[in-house]
């Protein structure tokens, strides 16, 4: 295979290669022992070698080497396992380039000529392989061909798939092709001699929609912050539009929100995307949707079949979707048959004998006697295999872990607080002689349906949960239906190792969760007293502990608190983890950015399911944003606490679509009212009142009559009930573009308004300052993560290597190739970072930018004068004597506080930076010599004031003096510490500010020199630039290391 040319010092090194062909330009060579008979001395020395070194020896047995004439180095371009496949690499270069290298008459440019050729041949066999992934691998290798041509990208912007389309400008369609990539949508066409061509990355697109108008019968709107595109005539709009939406999600939760939301692995190597991976993303969040899983699990097969369903006593067609932990089944019409079948409770997976009744059968044997049948599997063979050596591998991770499971087993909490709930059922009168009916359905439900995690669940189950879960079933059934026994089953010992390590320790999170410890259901006995509210206090900060992205919510309160009620505390966590992980993925973290992303989804909608209302309430946020707590709380702040309960246990089975339904629900029983409301506060109103009305009559109706609350779930089922999972995913991946967005929006005005009148940047030029703030954070993202510190905190905030890199694309003065560079960047970082806390905000760079930009020469100087004094270390009784000078001066505006002098080390380095900022400048030589004048004054200056203070010492002319030092500054070296440097006679030599800016406006060419504009806007366009292709090769970074 080719490879990237890596260079090597001695062609022969050590003997371990023989020369098997040679030419002028390049070498073949065999690795010394390969192909050698095994008793010969030198083969088994390097044979020896090669294992002991076994990390990185042990190369492939050939290769070639370019070589130039009368070089010592050489290049390795070529290698391989065979000698077949070394001698085609070989023979095309003896082919076609041997001839043509003979023209050169620069052994330099032979070099660069082949290395460039040989990265041509692997980019083109990169090419080639992502090619052979595509259904049709010639015509993709043409688009990638032409999409490269037409745009001027990065090498590495990966093409991931390509649509014929028009675009539409006006009432003018173009045909062309719309060219999608990991980074970028592209647009190119060339009709009757007038090309159109545009690229719009990911990260502006602010909305997704489809739309239908008089000239189009149905497109794809795209819409940026500055204009709005629409594609029309795709030969599949429906798989067009969900490619579009999933490759600008993706990419805008990599580049905006890397810390918020959370990505599946491979899709976080942005290289590794292809439009088989996108549409298998979309597939897997709908499977893990649909039946509520952990998000950290793969999806691997799908495949149609039918299973045996006792209780319909025939084989019910649907999907088999198999994970890393489970087996999944979901009939045709979805919602009608779901089973879950941990492998954690599989014994076995069995073929059975094929019959014409029975084809392809294949039996699961669970751990409670129960098997289940399924038939009609294509693949069986196969697919019968690779599920045992899943199993098997699950069995033996099981076996290792389970001694030490039984032995912490005993050190579990229990505290269980339900004695406190059956209190207060008695307080509430709900009738016994209901709950024993409601416990005989569900047993008999049992009976026919299966008990347990793998048992079916129909529509039939889903009335009996509207009903209401009976108390003495409700903790195992949350349990059974979000599947965290099987977590808990699988993680013994582990909620009590995450008490031990979190109680006690104080973080932001602990303490907003010991505010809220006594609001969580302050009216209840069981959190009326120390072991409720300790209970309380140990679930979430062991959560917070576990998953400190998340840390603490508000509202988790409110679920711990009820899910402490029904089940044992261990369980309790568990529930809650599974709320917060996996079915309400992404509600709770600073931002909730799930829960408004749901918002979002919920007023389209409204708009699809309730059009009337959406007419006579244009502005549907105000809805809105009264149900975001619905959300959040699943309805448990707005209902009465046991009609709230009821509504987690249909949360529970049918996860948040519910919500939705239960949601539109309740606007369409109040829709008249909403359409005559005249404000917000009006509509807040109608709905708590009718929420409080729903609540009390279930609580005081008798048995014989349906309570309110159940025919409200049993209506939303009805009228709603073919809202489905898939469709909310989708509308979910759109919406969830429009939110990041409208966040990104909101910061960026926060900022902004703080930052604006402290600048003389202009408003334009500074929102483009901070896109490029934004972008270096997105670009180099810091690692570690800080629970203690706010999103804002974190988000806009520059850590050293993220400020030098910005520093380097903006600072008007310092090349990129000039040593210095780094120095001074370091020493205006330690600057800007008044906090001391290792970070620069934005308003702190954005006021550097002014001063470099806008200020005059005083405050330039100023603040060069600044960088190069050391910061003063004060212990604690000097910093209170300065808080109590500085706040005596604060009213006296015009005093400023005077800067510390300067030694004669600090001068020198002062001086080198002044030297260092007229590289390339066309007055160079004299500006050269306009700042040695300055240095010898200064010099002369500090030197004169030096000789008053000191006696004693030798007699030296000054001007020779001066001569001596001017040749330290523009010379010499200095110690990079300054204290080797420095003697005691350095320490006494100092100069001031004043003295350093009064010679300086001696020379008239430095003072033109900084005086002189500079266009921060064009400084800001390079920055773009060079700053995009920063990016491109942190993804090629990414894709060599993946």
């Amino acid at each position: 295979m080719w490879l990237n040319p890596e260079e090597v010092l001695l062609k022969n090194a050590l003997k371990l290669w023989v020369t098997e062909r040679s030419n002028d330009f390049f070498i073949l060579q065999r690795r010394r022992g390969h192909g050698e008979p095994t008793n010969k001395f030198t083969g088994l020395l390097v044979g020896a070698l090669d294992t002991v070194l076994d990390s990185s020896a042990r190369v492939t047995p050939y290769r070639i080497l370019l070589q130039v004439p009368g070089s010592q180095i050489s290049w390795v371009i070529a290698s391989g396992a065979a000698i077949e496949e070394v001698k085609k690499h070989w023979d095309w270069l003896v082919h076609n380039l041997l001839h043509s290298l003979s023209v050169f008459e620069n052994k330099d440019d032979v070099a660069s000529f082949v290395k460039g050729k040989v990265k041509g041949l692997i980019a083109e066999e990169a090419r080639s392989r992502q090619a052979a992934q595509e259904e049709d691998p010639e015509k993709f290798r043409e688009a990638l061909r032409k999409f490269e041509l037409h745009f001027s990208l990065p090498s590495s912007e990966k093409l991931v798939t390509y649509y014929s389309c028009c675009c539409w400008k006006g009432r003018v369609p173009r045909q062309g092709f719309l060219y999608l990539s990991i980074n970028h949508m592209a647009f190119y066409s060339f009709l009757l001699g007038k090309e159109v061509k545009f690229a719009i990355p990911w990260a502006e697109v602010t909305r997704l929609e489809r739309v239908s108008t008089s000239l189009m019968t149905e497109a794809i709107r795209v819409t940026t912050r500055q204009r709005q595109r629409e594609f029309s005539m795709f030969l599949n709009l429906d798989e067009t539009f969900r490619v579009i939406c999933q490759l600008a999600d993706i990419a805008l939760r990599r580049l905006l929100d890397s810390e918020g939301l959370e990505l599946d692995r491979v899709l976080q190597q942005p290289t590794r995307i292809t439009k088989r991976s996108d549409l298998e993303q979309a597939l897997r969040e709908y499977v893990l949707g649909l039946f509520r899983l952990p998000r950290a699990e793969r999806l691997h097969e799908v495949a149609s079949c039918s299973v045996w369903t006792p209780h319909a006593r025939c084989h019910t067609a649907g999907t088999l979707y198999t994970t890393d932990s489970y087996l999944c089944f979901s009939s045709r019409d979805e919602g009608s048959c779901i089973l879950l079948i941990p492998l954690s409770e599989v014994l076995s997976i069995e073929k059975a004998e094929s019959t014409s009744l029975l084809p392809n059968p294949i039996i699961v044997s669970v751990r409670t006697k129960k098997a289940f049948q399924l038939i009609e599997l294509q693949d069986r063979d196969e697919l019968v295999e690779t599920l045992n050596s899943r199993l098997r591998a699950l069995q033996w991770k099981h076996s290792m872990f389970r001694s030490r499971r039984d032995s912490k087993r005993k050190l579990v909490h229990s505290v269980s607080l339900s004695e406190y709930q059956q209190a207060s059922s008695v307080a509430l009168c709900l009738c016994q002689s209901m709950e024993q009916v409601k416990e005989r359905l569900w047993e008999d439900h049992f009976s026919e349906f299966g008990r347990g995690v793998h048992m079916f669940r129909t529509e039939k189950i889903q009335r009996l949960v509207a009903m209401g879960i009976p108390e003495s079933l409700r903790g195992e059934l949350w349990m059974t239906l979000s599947d965290a026994s099987s977590e808990l089953e699988s993680h013994q010992g582990y909620y009590t190792s995450l008490v031990q390590k979190s109680m006690g320790q104080s973080t932001l999170a602990t303490e907003e969760i010991e505010r809220d410890l006594h609001r969580s259901l302050p009216d209840h006995p069981a959190f009326q007293n120390p072991t409720g509210i300790a209970a309380l206090r140990r679930v979430l900060t062991a959560y917070a502990h576990r998953n400190p992205k998340i840390g603490y919510c508000q509202s988790m309160n409110i679920l711990a608190s009820v899910l402490l009620l029904y089940a044992k505390e261990e369980e309790a966590f568990w529930l809650l983890v599974a709320v917060c992980e996996t079915m309400l993925p992404d509600y709770f973290n600073r931002r909730v950015i799930g829960a408004q992303v749901d918002q979002s989804v919920f007023e389209e909608l409204i708009r699809e399911r309730l059009p009337e209302l959406a007419e006579h309430v244009p502005d549907l946020s105000a809805l809105s944003s009264v149900s975001l707590s619905w959300f959040l709380t699943l309805f448990l702040s707005v209902l009465p606490f046991q009609s709230g309960v009821c509504v987690v246990d249909c949360f529970f089975f049918n996860g948040i679509k519910v919500i939705f339904q239960l949601g539109l629900a309740v606007l369409e029983a109040n829709a008249a009212q909403l359409s005559s409301s005249t404000d917000d506060g009006q509509a807040l109103m109608i709905l708590t009142s009718f929420l409080d009305q729903v609540g009390s009559e279930e609580a005081s109706c008798p048995p014989s009559s349906p309570p309110a609350l159940f025919s409200l779930c049993v209506g939303s089922f009805q009228k709603f009930g073919d809202l489905t999972v898939r469709h909310i995913e989708r509308l979910r991946c759109r919406h969830r573009i429009q939110v990041l967005q409208a966040h990104e929006d909101t910061a960026k005005e926060n900022a902004l308004r703080l930052v604006t009148p402290d600048v003389s940047i202009s408003p334009e030029t500074l929102a483009e300052v901070y896109d490029l703030f934004k972008v270096q954070i997105s670009t180099c993202p810091r690692l570690k993560y800080d629970s203690n510190r706010s999103f804002m905190e974190r988000q806009y905030r520059l850590d050293r290597p993220q400020f030098k890199s910005l520093y380097g694309l903006l600072v008007p003065w310092l090349s990129d190739s000039n040593q210095h560079t780094d120095a001074v960047a370091n020493r205006t970082f330690t600057l800007l970072d008044q906090d001391c806390d290792n970070l620069v905000t934005f308003r702190e760079f954005a006021g550097w930018l002014d001063t470099l930009y806008c200020e005059d020469l005083n405050e330039k100087i100023r603040l060069l004068y600044r960088l190069h004094i050391p910061p003063e270390v004060k212990d604690y009784q000097e910093q209170l004597k300065q808080m109590l000078k500085d706040l005596a001066k604060e009213k006296e505006k015009d005093v400023e506080k005077p800067l510390p002098l300067m030694n004669q080390w600090e001068f020198i380095q002062f001086c080198k930076t002044l030297y260092s900022l007229f590289h390339g400048d066309p007055d160079e030589n004299d500006l050269f010599q306009s700042i040695a004048t300055v240095t010898s004054l200064v010099l002369q200056i500090g030197e004169a004031g030096h000789r008053g203070h000191r006696s004693g010492s030798e007699g030296i002319s000054q001007e020779e003096e001066s001569r001596a030092q001017l040749t330290q500054v523009t010379g010499g070296d200095v110690d990079a510490s300054g204290e080797g440097g420095s003697s005691v006679a350095e320490k006494e030599w100092t100069v001031s500010y004043a003295q350093i800016l009064a010679s300086l406006l001696t020379e008239q060419l430095l003072v033109n020199f900084f005086e002189k504009p500079v266009d921060l806007s064009a400084k800001i366009s390079e920055a773009k630039e060079k700053q995009y292709h920063q990016r491109a090769g942190l993804l090629t970074l990414q894709r060599r290391t993946s």
